[in-house]
């Protein structure tokens, strides 16, 4: 009651952000009246002038003169000068804030202005979007600006394609790509990409062999494009570089057999929580199969696994809905966008049971080489914002996990779409035929429809149930999606039929034509609630854009799964009792009400999944975070030779204590072990005798003389090679030495983490088992790397020819060059 009376007197806290950023909106138009008499050539000059004041952070200073600036050329080079609501949005994301424009609001315009000015700092400003086709067009799209303000252009693109964007002439409207170097893309004062390619890059780096082949130089500012969709929707997969190991695949094709003759009471099946479970029925049938006689025993690990996975891809995962099967392959489905996400494949075994599932040749199970979850790639900018039609429902997550705030941006014209209540169906086949008979109705009188369903299988029912009608349209679908901007382009025109896989073709405006406008506008109709209201308003929100006409509605049935696990039970239960007929649906706010709570649950659902991986990737990431560190130290030159030698001492020490205990006596000694150990790690004789070892009361003394003996030992080879190819195969040792323990250490990690969730039944916390255990493996790991390295190293033999130390020498010239370039850069 308070709260609501305080609203109405001192408005909502979004307004009254919105209030005070609009003070800034008024020093951008004041700036604007002093500009617009100015040359291109003169406000390019200005932006130089103000560069030191960005270099030294002072943004909010320079702020409305610089957001003046590229509004003006905005509306010279492309014909379009930002509204106020844009420069708000603009603020928004300057200040480190997610902006939520609705559709058709001009967040690619908006965006240019903060990426400007952070650009100015020349440290790098990133647009991050979701696919290639976005990337591209909106960085050819805003180019004009950049280009007229002296700022170089760079995009980002899949299979290791890069570009910067250069004028042919002196018109700067008039473009070409030209291809380049990954660095030189990252380089450039602006660059776009796509989040999957931003966070492969980075892991690419951190597996490089030399400094030099790094493409990327920081994380400083950064706008996520249609946010919600890369930091929530695709946060719950990690990026994953990984490789094969060396397992027979057969073991898939046998679990994939033994599982297809099971029944349905063999198992049981929580669609809630997506797991499947044998039962004891189940477990017999399965052991005789495979002649185990006992399934669950230690030495039959790999087929437990094997056929869990076999049970989860033959209960739980459905072709055309999950995954497809194209060209021998099984291509993910992004249950958000309905795309097939090229090259991306389940871990830990899943994604060749379906391969065995679907009969398709089965790769070998991957083995992590790198990973990193997109949370935490994202969390590493310095400045991070973002822009989306929707995300204020997830504004409590977007705080929580990325400290970002959600700021809504009023619409430049109001909006007037009509959003009618949802229509519930008894059954799937009685809402389908209401469905295509709603589209003809609205074809028939030239207004155009989108059609989204929730899977490519669903789109396909309605693509046969209009071709039967001989009703025109045009399908967008994971298998479609190359064609997916122009057929979203198209959308808008007269009595045009569109089916979409959820929210297929993001980031493209659908533009009415006259006669669409007067027909009402683009129709939305909704065949099933998504999972989250956030996609549902994604779709609602294609229609109305700039004051446009539109209308949307959703039609469900009690056989739809979002109703089907949370209970429709109730609703079953009123349709019963106001005796609807065979296609006759109810119409009532409390039912949408019903459907509204039940995708709140899954929300919660799902951001705990999101929480839960972000909690255990953070034990993985400060230890990601320490290894690529020492990599860059190593490939940096810093100190290797000292590097060393700590690391020798370390070694000396532990095998000192190992052989000489503390509290032990003078007899407790064990000096031919000492000896042995030293022999193997240093691949040198101890220089004392027996008696003098044996009597000598201090061992940190004993310590001193060794250490002082490997140095010495040490520093008569680096003379023979020289001080600078020492140095070099210092770095090679290293680098090898640390990558290959680190994939081994990533191998434990996947393993440690399967085996502690079992751990949960003991009545003890996994995430705390993990954090103890992993940090053991990680202590463990660091003493490898220094103990192997210092092995190699101190066990190499010196073998010097004249020829070979004259290219080792051109060699050396040559790194000396490269790293002096280096440091001048």
């Amino acid at each position: 009651m308070l709260s609501s009376i305080a609203k109405k007197i001192f408005g909502t806290k979004n307004e009254r952000v919105i209030k005070e950023l609009s003070k800034t909106v008024e020093l951008v138009n004041n700036f604007g009246k002093n500009v617009e008499g100015k040359t291109n050539i003169e406000l390019a000059e200005r932006i130089s002038e103000l560069k030191p004041l960005a270099q030294e952070e002072k943004f909010s200073k320079i702020m409305p003169e610089v957001f003046a600036i590229v509004r003006e050329i905005a509306g010279r080079t492309l014909g379009m000068r930002p509204f106020d609501v844009q420069i708000v949005g603009a603020v928004v994301l300057a200040n480190g804030k997610i902006a939520e424009m609705k559709t058709g609001e001009g967040k690619t315009l908006a965006a240019a202005l903060p990426l400007v000015l952070n650009a100015m700092a020349g440290k790098g400003a990133h647009l991050v979007t979701v696919n290639d086709y976005l990337a591209k067009r909106d960085a050819l799209w805003m180019a004009p600006v950049y280009l007229s303000l002296g700022f170089s252009v760079g995009i980002i693109q899949s299979d290791t394609a890069s570009y910067l964007i250069k004028p042919k002439s002196d018109n700067v409207n008039e473009l070409e790509l030209v291809r380049s170097s990954r660095k030189d893309a990252y380089s450039a004062d602006i660059t776009y990409g796509t989040n999957n390619e931003f966070g492969f890059d980075y892991l690419r780096d951190n597996m490089s062999f030399d400094i030099d082949d790094y493409v990327q130089r920081g994380f400083y500012f950064a706008v996520v494009d249609e946010v919600d969709s890369v930091l929530i929707d695709e946060a719950r997969t990690p990026l994953i570089i990984s490789g094969p190991t060396e397992d027979s695949t057969e073991i898939y094709y046998q679990s994939d057999a033994a599982i297809k003759k099971l029944s349905k009471d063999d198992y049981e099946i929580d669609e809630k929580n997506k797991q499947s479970t044998l039962k004891e029925s189940g477990v017999e049938k399965i052991e005789r199969f495979l002649k185990l006689s006992n399934l669950y025993d230690s030495k039959n690990i790999k087929w437990v696994h094997a056929v869990d996975n076999a049970l989860r891809a033959n209960t739980l995962f459905k072709n055309e809905v999950d995954y497809l099967v194209k060209d021998g392959q099984i291509l993910i489905v992004d249950e958000f966008t309905g795309r097939a996400l090229q090259g991306r494949r389940y871990s830990d075994g899943l994604h060749q049971a379906l391969e065995a599932k679907e009969h398709v040749k089965i790769q070998k199970e991957s083995q992590t080489y790198a990973t990193i979850t997109l949370q935490n790639y994202f969390r590493m900018y310095k400045k991070l914002s973002g822009m989306t039609g929707t995300a204020d429902t997830e504004a409590g997550e977007f705080k929580e996990i990325y400290d970002l705030d959600v700021v809504v941006i009023p619409t430049n014209k109001k909006l007037i779409r009509d959003d009618k209540n949802d229509l519930i169906f008894k059954t799937g086949k009685e809402r389908n035929e209401a469905v295509v008979n709603e589209i003809a109705a609205a074809h028939k009188a030239g207004q155009p429809t989108l059609i989204g369903t929730t899977s490519v299988e669903n789109s396909e029912i309605f693509h046969r149930m209009l071709k039967s009608r001989r009703l025109p349209h045009v399908v967008l679908n994971a298998k479609h999606h190359e064609q997916e901007a122009k057929i979203i382009e198209n959308a808008g025109k007269k009595g045009a039929i569109t089916i979409a896989t959820s929210m297929a073709g993001r980031g493209v405006d659908i533009k009415l034509d006259e006669d669409a406008k007067k027909a009402g506008g683009l129709y939305i109709i909704g065949t099933e609630r998504q999972e989250s209201r956030r996609v549902d308003n994604q779709l609602r929100g294609r229609s109305g854009r700039q004051g446009d006409p539109g209308k949307s509605r959703f039609f469900l049935s009690l056989d739809d799964n979002l109703l089907r696990i949370f209970g429709s039970d109730r609703i079953k239960l009123i349709m019963n009792k106001l005796g609807t007929k065979y296609g006759e649906p109810i119409e009532s706010k409390m039912v949408t009400k019903a459907v509204e709570n039940a995708q709140k649950k899954v929300e919660l659902f799902h951001f705990n999944q999101r929480k839960h991986l972000l909690e255990y990737d953070d034990v993985m990431n400060i230890q990601r975070e320490a290894i690529y560190s020492r990599r860059k130290m190593i490939f940096e030159g810093t100190n290797l030779k000292n590097h060393l030698f700590e690391a020798a001492k370390v070694l000396l020490n532990r095998l000192i204590g190992q052989f000489f205990p503390e509290e032990g006596s003078f007899d407790d000694r064990d000096i031919s072990g000492l000896r042995r150990e030293f022999r193997r790690q240093f691949h040198l004789e101890i220089p004392l005798s027996d008696d003098e070892m044996r009597n000598q009361p201090d061992t940190k003394l004993l310590l001193d003389l060794l250490y002082d003996f490997v140095k010495e030992q040490y520093n008569q080879k680096e003379e023979l090679i020289g001080e600078e190819q020492a140095r070099e195969l210092e770095r090679a040792i290293m680098i090898n030495t640390l990558d290959a323990l680190w994939k081994d250490h990533l191998y434990q990690m996947d393993g440690l983490r399967d085996a502690v969730g079992l751990r949960g039944y003991g009545q003890r916390d996994p995430l705390v088992e993990y954090k103890k255990e992993s940090y053991e493996l990680f202590q463990d790991l660091i003493f490898k790397i220094d103990s192997n390295t210092a092995g190699y190293l101190f066990g190499l033999k010196i073998v010097v020819d004249s020829d070979i130390e004259e290219k080792q020498k051109q060699t050396t010239k040559t790194r000396k060059t490269k790293r002096k370039k280096r440091q001048k850069r």
